[in-house]
């Protein structure tokens, strides 16, 4: 494992010291193959896409379907970029809005924790540098699933790590959450709520691209126990290696809210984000291999 680690990562950050613009043309380059030739995943895409957008003809189906491959190809490349890229770079292509608001509403309730529905679009992985833009004091965290793979797993918390946040893995969610709690500790932690559950952690049902969906109701509950301000992480591609994530504000309160009210709005707002742009969601994913009926026959 130490020695598939050492020389992944030697090659990673070789190629993260060349410039996003000669990255970019690695990135085209790689478009080619992995469309045309390795079509990857390119049935799970291409179901997904025609099941979320009935109402668009194939042709169009085809011009999403392009665009995602040409952009899943780019954010390979600035993932690679993120081992070398400094803080200001990053800063400057990576923008935010909404993290003083966060804030503000942490000092203004009294409570100790800021939570960010976030979903796999546009480039995810910079969304971590979030942690640059909280004020000081403020502690920075994420929720993540460890890969299988021990060896990228920990490439992967390496980059992720860079941004100064805490990776927190997601069965150790909710005892770290009460930790600080009780260290009465300022943090926002960031949910990446949008795959498949499993079928022994699905719990509710929403309408979802025109399909019936379930989606983890942990970011609900533990915001509930524990008096979380609830945010929204919508974001935008500005062009080529450029992103703004605009934090929009769902509850304050989220133990006055019904159960699922926040899961559901949750999903609306995540399919707007997606109509407006779809090609940076990441259809690749096998997104509804567990059906609502399969789930109601098991119960």
């Amino acid at each position: 494992m130490k020695l598939l680690y050492c020389f992944v990562f030697c090659g990673w950050y070789l190629l993260s010291l060349l410039p996003l613009r000669v990255l970019y043309l690695v990135s085209d380059l790689l478009y080619f193959p992995l469309y045309y030739l390795v079509c990857y995943r390119r049935e799970i895409v291409r179901g997904n896409l025609t099941g979320s957008f009935p109402e668009k003809s194939p042709e169009e189906i085809v011009r999403i379907e392009k665009k995602f491959y040409r952009f899943f190809c780019d954010c390979v490349v600035e993932n690679i970029k993120l081992f070398s890229m400094p803080k200001k770079q990053v800063m400057r292509r990576m923008t935010f809005s909404g993290a003083e608001d966060m804030a503000a509403d942490l000092k203004e309730t009294g409570k100790n924790f800021g939570f960010i529905y976030l979903g796999h679009y546009c480039n995810w992985e910079w969304i971590a540098s979030l942690a640059y833009w909280y004020p000081e004091g403020i502690h920075s965290s994420q929720i993540y699933h460890p890969l299988y793979n021990k060896a990228f797993d920990k490439l992967f918390l390496r980059m992720r790590n860079r941004f100064g946040g805490e990776c927190i893995p997601m069965k150790e969610t909710l005892r770290r959450i009460v930790t600080l709690k009780r260290q009465k500790q300022p943090t926002m932690v960031g949910f990446i709520a949008d795959q498949a559950p499993k079928w022994n952690s699905m719990h509710h049902w929403t309408t979802f691209l025109h399909r019936d969906t379930s989606f983890f109701i942990g970011t609900e509950q533990i915001a509930k126990q524990v008096g979380a301000v609830v945010y929204f992480a919508d974001v935008r591609r500005v062009k080529r290696g450029y992103y703004h994530c605009d934090l929009k504000r769902i509850t304050v309160s989220p133990e006055d809210c019904p159960d699922y009210d926040l899961t559901d709005r949750y999903s609306s707002l995540l399919e707007e984000m997606i109509r407006r742009e779809p090609a940076y969601w990441l259809w690749s994913h096998n997104r509804w291999k567990r059906t609502k009926e399969e789930w109601e026959r098991r119960k």
